[in-house]
């Protein structure tokens, strides 16, 4: 019977040709495990996570953005000369990603994500970034499969919160902690001493901004 073999619970996504994107451009990695690595970012738009602090805002309405084509997007990304595409938000996993991650390693790049966690991954990842917000708790799902924890320290209450998500992802999961850009001067000092005390830590600085790149 279909029930022995398909989770009622869980919704079936339908397959998306068309994605909202806001931007994409062939930059370098600003932050986290894969910094200084040439990558061809892919923002869509869509967010209903919330950050105060979030410096891409005008990803969040879906409607402010065109519909491109997977197609499209795959072939512009094929075409910058990267190995890697990171597709990022807004919050990304809001959308189903099977046919975009698999027309991208069709095409031979790597498929990244930066998300939030607030919903399940669809797609096929050779790397998850789990970057969690306060502002919307992430799915459960998400821990084992990612690959690196980014936690953005915004106030000193953020280290205890980090060690949280640190004890539920994965034993080989890569553990960072950034400072928020508006208060990195800050936070900075703080997450320095922290790292030392607990160097199972790494610290992500935003590089890309100090490069003034996009």
């Amino acid at each position: 019977m279909l029930n022995d073999f398909v989770n009622v619970d869980t919704p079936v996504l339908p397959r998306i040709e068309w994605l909202p994107l806001m931007e994409d451009f062939y930059t370098i990695q600003g932050e986290g495990f894969y910094q200084g690595h040439a990558a061809y970012f892919i923002r869509l738009g869509g967010c209903d996570v919330g950050c105060v602090w979030c410096d891409v805002k005008e990803s969040w309405d879906a409607d402010q953005h065109p519909k491109v084509s997977v197609e499209e997007m795959v072939d512009t990304a094929k075409n910058s000369g990267s190995k890697i595409a990171v597709i990022t938000g807004g919050e990304p996993a809001m959308y189903d990603l099977s046919q975009l991650t698999e027309s991208l390693k069709q095409a031979g790049l790597r498929t990244h994500i930066e998300t939030s966690g607030a919903y399940p991954l669809t797609g096929t990842w050779d790397w998850v970034c789990f970057s969690p917000k306060k502002f919307k708790a992430p799915d459960p799902s998400v821990y084992q499969q990612a690959d690196e924890l980014k936690v953005i320290i915004y106030n000193k209450s953020d280290f205890t919160w980090a060690e949280e998500f640190a004890s539920k992802v994965k034993s080989e999961c890569k553990l960072f902690l950034q400072p928020e850009w508006s208060k990195e001067k800050e936070m900075l000092p703080l997450i320095i001493d922290y790292v030392k005390a607990h160097p199972k830590w790494r610290i992500s600085l935003q590089v890309h901004k100090y490069m003034n790149i996009p």
